[in-house]
């Protein structure tokens, strides 16, 4: 087995860590971004202060994949969301993936197998209430990812994974009482909120070879919420 590096933004979410872990299981190795502390879970680690182009660092190696993985959760009626919330899911959810492709491009190149892949939601292909926000930024993200992935093309392979809600910290909020988990498995059509493994197999899968031909396309890893209706 051909051993692969990997950059990650985001590193320290729940679904990058898993996928980290999955990845280094596997022989290769996992660079990672983040805002937060440093992780041993990466073989190097790089703590960032925002994710726009002038923050990250140079890593001047060949690097075969990478994934995207900041994301916000702001839920509220469109009236109550300000010019400057827009902007800042649109920042953080779009432009800074943006920036992030921008900022390694060059070391993606080098790769004979290279591949992107970012993280989406169900928001952006179903019309949920007080999703507007998230959805917007999402919904560009997809469309991005389609246009760059024309772009690219046939070097290098751009994919999105589109999962509904997880069972992590950043999803807690829904789901941190017998309650709230209840209602939220019975809005899902296989009654079950989703793990970051769910996400992280379907991330490694688009990353290896064994999807070498596959561009273009949105993975909806979201229990059939996108296309069954309870």
């Amino acid at each position: 087995m051909i051993r692969r590096t990997f950059l990650f933004a985001g590193a320290s979410s729940a679904i990058a860590r898993q996928t980290a872990m999955l990845l280094k299981e596997k022989g290769h190795s996992v660079i990672g971004l983040s805002r937060k502390e440093p992780d041993d879970t990466y073989d190097e680690y790089y703590q960032v202060s925002g994710y726009d182009f002038s923050t990250f660092p140079e890593i001047g190696k060949p690097i075969d994949g990478l994934v995207y993985f900041p994301g916000t959760i702001h839920l509220k009626p469109v009236t109550r969301f300000t010019p400057a919330e827009f902007t800042s899911d649109l920042q953080i959810n779009t432009l800074g993936a943006a920036a992030f492709v921008q900022a390694y491009l060059s070391d993606l190149k080098k790769s004979p197998n290279a591949s992107i892949v970012f993280l989406s939601s169900v928001a952006a292909s179903v019309g949920l209430p007080f999703h507007t926000s998230i959805a917007m930024a999402k919904g560009a993200l997809e469309g991005f990812a389609k246009a760059l992935a024309a772009e690219l093309a046939p070097a290098i392979r751009v994919n999105v994974v589109a999962p509904s809600l997880l069972d992590t910290p950043l999803g807690n909020t829904f789901i941190h009482t017998p309650d709230k988990l209840e209602n939220m498995q019975k809005r899902n059509p296989l009654r079950q909120i989703g793990k970051p493994t769910d996400v992280a197999n379907a991330i490694a899968f688009l990353l290896s070879e064994e999807s070498a031909w596959v561009t273009g396309q949105v993975f909806a890893i979201d229990g059939g919420m996108s296309t069954i209706k309870n």
